[in-house]
Parts: C-alpha cells; structure tokens; sequence
C-alpha cells in the first residue's frame, strides 16, 4: 500500500528537473498526476528550459509505474491557461488532492544591472506563477471539502540574501510570506500549505555555462567545489531525489498536523552560514 493511494497531484514544472522528480516520487507511492509544464523557452532565461520531448518523457516514466498521468501545457504566468489545467485534471480524475507549485526560472545579474526583462520574467514565474496557481486549484480544494495538501518549492535563497540574484532571491523570500498568509486562510478547511527550502539542487537549472559564470567556475567540478564550501555536510548539491522526498512527506497523511513550515533540505547550508 501507497503513502499516496488514492490521491491526485497537479505540479508544475513537470517536464523535467524537481518537478519530474515530485510527479515520480508521488507516482511510486500511488498517486495519480497532473503534469502542468510551459514547455517553451523564456527569452530572459539563460539556459535551455523544458520541452514537450521531456515532458513526454515525464509521461513515460510515470506510466512505467502504472500510474495514471494527465498533461497539460500551461504557462503559471496566465491565470486562464492555469484554470484550464486544473480543469482538465478534475475531468480525468475527478478529484484533487495535492498541489506541487514548482514552476520557477532564474537568471543572474547584480541588482542595479538586472535587466526589466530579467526582474519581471523571474517574479512572474517564481512568485506570481505561484499565486496565480494557488488561484486556480484552492477553489477546487475548498469545495471539495476533503481538505488537501500544498507544497510551494521556496529556496534557501528564501531565507538567507544571495548576491547577484535579487529578483529571485526576492521572490522566494515573497513565497514564504504568501504561504504563511495562506495558511491563515484555509486551515480551516483542513488544507495544509508548506514550503519546501532546497539548497543547490543538481538540475539543468545549475549545470549550464551561465551558472558556472555566475559562480566565478568554468566546470561543473569547480563549481561543486564553490557550493561544497558552503554546505555543513560534504557535499556539493542535494539530487532532486532528496527534495522529492521532502515533499512526499509534506502532501502525505504522515504530515496531516504539519503547515506553516519551511522545511530546509540545505546539507547543514543555514545553519553554516547562519541563515534566518
């Protein structure tokens, strides 16, 4: 028997990186998926972004575990196109459980040289994608009446001030503070809503030639040995893996007492560093 049996996950930002990571991990303990993904590239972002391809392929993974998957390519950053996916999951599945809001970009740049373009496509992806998805699936949960399980992927740049990424750093502090506002909303309709606090996660998000610039690293070695200085534990990065676990447990009945947190998976990163 399943930590998930029975229940239904929408995630954002399913063809690849964290967000295939979530759809196979909850896929492994029963749940059935609602794979949303852009699969479009935003100009401003200076690596490649998810595709139809590896959203296929997300759909594959998750069918190898008998599980039922529904997709749906949507863009966070429209309220309309986030209502008809939440729409087409309910037509499948009927119900609605667990929401993952995953969906996030970056670029890099110091405050003051941060493009408009940059700053806008960051915080309306990683901060408004995310209201913008709690907008189309909280309705749903309420009426329901079955209560139900948020999960928002914050960052440790959520709690700690990382040059060079303002927008994003900004935006994943906002998530918190949305996520806490939330649960004052809604608890009483037994739906539980969380952050997710990863420290450097190895996806295609880092392991690109801008981010090693970003690093002052022209390899993915040297920049492992960069964040490696930073984490408590020796290592250089956390696997999405580790992340998917975390937030198995934030959408499973094993948590049903748990919300308002900001569960830290760092490798000891906040504590090192003395994070807030």
């Amino acid at each position: 028997m399943g930590r998930m049996d029975g229940k239904v996950a929408l995630i954002t930002g399913a063809a690849r990186g964290q967000g295939r990571s979530h759809a196979l991990r909850l896929a492994e303990e029963g749940a059935e998926i609602i794979a949303v993904d852009i699969c479009d590239h935003i100009d401003s972002v200076p690596f490649s972004m998810g595709t139809a391809d590896d959203l296929a392929e997300t759909v594959k993974l998750v069918e190898n575990l008998d599980r039922r998957i529904v997709t749906c390519v949507a863009d966070v950053r429209d309220s309309a196109q986030m209502a008809a996916a939440v729409e087409q999951g309910l037509a499948e599945f009927g119900h609605l459980d667990v929401v993952c809001a995953n969906a996030g970009i970056a670029s890099m740049g110091m405050t003051w040289e941060l493009t408009e373009e940059q700053w806008r496509d960051v915080t309306d992806v990683n901060l408004t994608g995310v209201w913008r998805t709690l907008k189309a699936v909280i309705p749903t949960l309420i009426e329901q009446g079955t209560g139900g399980s948020v999960v928002i992927t914050s960052s440790m740049a959520g709690v700690m001030g990382l040059g060079g990424i303002a927008h994003y750093t900004a935006a994943k502090h906002a998530v918190i503070g949305l996520m806490r506002s939330l649960v004052n909303e809604v608890s009483a309709y037994r739906i539980r809503v969380n952050c997710v606090n990863p420290t450097t996660v190895n996806t295609p998000m880092i392991q690109n030639d801008a981010f090693y610039q970003y690093v002052g690293a022209t390899t993915s070695e040297e920049m492992g040995a960069f964040f490696q200085s930073l984490n408590a534990l020796p290592v250089p990065w956390v696997e999405p893996i580790d992340i998917s676990n975390a937030v198995l447990y934030l959408a499973s009945d094993e948590s049903r007492y748990v919300t308002g947190l900001t569960l830290w998976v760092d490798a000891g990163l906040g504590t090192k560093v003395g994070a807030g």
